[in-house]
């Protein structure tokens, strides 16, 4: 039976590669992001998936956005919460008060937001799913990155925590932590920590390879693939987990 899927920031990047996997997978996806054009796009590319625009740092727009969504998919089975921004890159005693609340808005509010709304509708599915997108700041933290890191440590507690509250409901929560990806978040990244330090990409980019046993950044199909499987039946006993897909990453 096809699988009725919420994904946020799904317009592109890992949202993206991860409302793919699910619509190859058969299953009905609604997909929401702030980038209107990017979402035309999916939908284009993949006929029958639904979308709305949507900022989830903005309560009252998370509100319509999941209301729209369980009316447009006819109920809910797995949340993916994917949204997040990366902050600036700079030591905390120099970081911007307002920038702060704002990846704070993003990363963790948004997503207690959308989760907290979309709870009523998991607990009528057969098999509900909650998927949060976490990463390897959330397990090793990064220097200069401050408020990206407090909230992919916070997202591994929520999943926790809903994983013990919605158990008794058949709702499993688990977190993923990607490691670098591949794709512009990364490119991004590795441009912030080289401004900062003075170094050059080349040589930031080297350093990140260095940390890994795999030496290559994390392909954004694989990091799908595990969110599909953690949706499916196979993985019915796995919950509160957090899964790294880092490529063995043994520090930040």
């Amino acid at each position: 039976m096809a699988r009725k899927v919420l994904i946020t920031a799904g317009a592109s990047g890992i949202g993206l590669e991860i409302a793919r996997a699910f619509f190859a997978a058969g299953d009905r996806v609604f997909i929401c992001d702030i980038d209107v054009a990017g979402l035309a796009r999916a939908e284009a590319e993949m006929p029958g998936v639904r979308s709305a625009a949507c900022d989830v740092a903005d309560r009252g727009q998370v509100a319509t956005m999941v209301a729209g969504a369980v009316e447009a998919l006819g109920g809910l089975d797995v949340l993916v919460n994917n949204a997040g921004i990366g902050g600036p890159t700079v030591p905390v005693e120099e970081y911007d008060p307002e920038a702060w609340d704002q990846v704070l808005r993003v990363n963790l509010t948004g997503s207690f937001d959308v989760t907290r709304l979309a709870i009523p509708h998991l607990k009528r599915s057969a098999a509900g799913s909650i998927i949060m997108m976490s990463s390897a700041a959330g397990r090793f933290g990064y220097a200069n990155r401050s408020a990206y890191c407090a909230t992919k440590w916070a997202l591994i507690g929520l999943a926790k925590t809903l994983a013990m509250e919605l158990g008794e409901y058949g709702i499993r929560a688990n977190a993923i932590l990607p490691g670098a990806v591949e794709g512009d978040r990364a490119q991004r990244v590795f441009e912030g920590r080289a401004k900062q330090s003075g170094r050059s990409i080349e040589d930031i980019r080297a350093e990140a390879m260095r940390v890994t046993s795999i030496k290559r950044l994390v392909d954004p199909r694989d990091i799908a693939a595990l969110a599909v499987f953690l949706a499916s039946d196979a993985a019915k006993s796995i919950s509160g987990q957090m899964i790294p897909i880092d490529n063995d990453m043994h520090k930040a």
